[in-house]
């Protein structure tokens, strides 16, 4: 059995291999008329490009074995700094062409250019499209679910005719071992992308789930009970998340991820506690007992179970995030865990308190301490008040820090601020996990 930490090694390992695995072919076989050192170093970033936008594919699979390494936010996070990098070397490898060859200039003028270069040309352009539509899309104001339509469309076309230009220009490709591995790379993204759009959509068909009830909590947040149809559901980790799609069809990828917020040790009755932010979410209250759902996960690392050794734990919440902290706590309470837990809340106001009374009946099953933070605190309020910081910190975490985990779950900008200052208080960083809500 190999530990955690060898087995993301290892995809780590596999990555860079897939990734540098053409250049590698190109340096034992090298072209039989090369261009030059500065054209074979375009070449390469070419090469090495195209191979990570193939990967793009494998990094947005949900591949539960390499999700269960990282945790798909970071994997999803990675998605979205190695595309700049190969949008980099794509844009770096034509302008050392037209640098050292200013004849390439031409092959610009897509009326009078090779099919090869109008390949390249359109490739370059929906790159450019796709990025820019990703970074500023809500600037843009484009809605998320035409916004993922079109992002796998451009997706497609940049990596296909990223891959026909590659061919075309024969004298890099021209060995058959070459050949077979752009085959390969592509017969993998191909497939990749069959299995996201075609396969794991019919798998979800098969396992419907229907809403049993939405129930109101504080803070304009709504719980949406499901119960499976036909089948046992599954069981997940405290703290885990899942992608819904309600009332349609899962082959119309219109899904949204929500942590559980129920006890992970019930999948007969999954509950997903969704506050009203945007144009899916306001739409929650108003689903109706009977709506047919489906739903893909389980997902995360952000989790108690992954740390059973732990001598207790520190849950900090901001609004939302008590969401999957409260599916640790009534797990917890229904295993009779009797290790330590300090929940840091951070509120608006007090009846933004989402699961208040919850809370407050988990410290008669659970060594909990709960520490309720408001930013506008009633008159008569004598509990804390502002925000998390680094001296409320000091204040109630315990004195020998690296015997606790420490789970934040919030805004960026709050987690950014509370990890800085467990950082400071001298939390090792191995002991620090967050939870982001930008997934999409």
């Amino acid at each position: 059995m190999h530990s955690p930490v060898v087995i993301a090694a290892g995809w780590i390992g596999a990555y860079l291999f897939i990734t540098l695995l053409p250049l590698l072919i190109l340096l034992i076989y090298p072209p039989l008329t090369g261009g030059g050192v500065w054209t074979d170093f375009s070449v390469a970033l070419g090469f090495i490009a195209l191979a990570m936008m193939a990967l793009q594919f494998a990094l947005t699979a949900r591949i539960n074995r390499v999700e269960a390494s990282y945790g798909i936010d970071i994997i999803l996070q990675f998605h979205r700094y190695i595309s700049l990098v190969a949008f980099a070397f794509i844009l770096i490898h034509p302008l050392i062409l037209f640098i050292v060859q200013p004849e390439t200039l031409q092959l610009l003028n897509v009326f009078t250019a090779p099919w090869r270069a109008r390949m390249a040309v359109t490739a370059t352009l929906a790159l450019i499209a796709l990025v820019v539509t990703t970074i500023w899309r809500q600037q843009l104001k484009i809605p998320y679910e035409p916004w993922r339509t079109s992002h796998g469309v451009l997706a497609v076309l940049t990596v296909g005719l990223g891959l026909g230009h590659a061919i075309g220009v024969g004298n890099y490709l021209g060995l058959f071992w070459k050949a077979v591995c752009w085959t390969a790379i592509a017969l993998v993204a191909l497939w990749l992308l069959v299995y996201v759009r075609l396969v794991k959509p019919w798998f979800m068909l098969k396992k419907p789930y229907l809403v049993e009830e939405v129930r109101p909590e504080r803070g304009n947040v709504w719980t949406l009970a499901l119960r499976p149809r036909g089948h046992e559901g599954f069981r997940f980790q405290p703290g885990q998340f899942a992608w819904i799609t309600l009332d349609i069809s899962p082959f119309r990828m219109r899904e949204h991820p929500f942590s559980m917020s129920s006890s992970g040790e019930h999948p007969e009755k999954i509950e997903f506690s969704i506050k009203a932010l945007g144009d899916f979410t306001n739409t929650i209250k108003d689903v109706k007992p009977g709506t047919k759902a489906f739903l893909d996960g389980p997902y995360g690392v952000f989790t108690t179970d992954r740390y059973e050794d732990s001598a207790g734990f520190v849950l900090i919440a901001g609004g939302i995030g008590i969401t999957p902290i409260i599916s640790m706590l009534v797990t917890a309470a229904e295993r009779k865990d009797d290790r330590p837990y300090l929940v840091i809340y951070a509120s608006k106001t007090w009846d933004d308190v989402t699961f208040r009374e919850e809370l407050e009946d988990l410290k008669k099953k659970l060594d909990l301490n709960i520490i309720h933070v408001l930013r506008e605190p009633p008159e008569d309020w004598s509990g804390e008040k502002g925000y998390v910081d680094k001296e409320l910190l000091e204040r109630y975490i315990p004195k020998r820090r690296a015997t606790r985990q420490y789970f934040i779950c919030a805004s960026p900008k709050m987690m950014d601020q509370v990890e800085l200052a467990l950082h400071d208080l001298g939390v090792p960083p191995t002991n620090i996990h967050m939870e982001h809500f930008n997934l999409v």
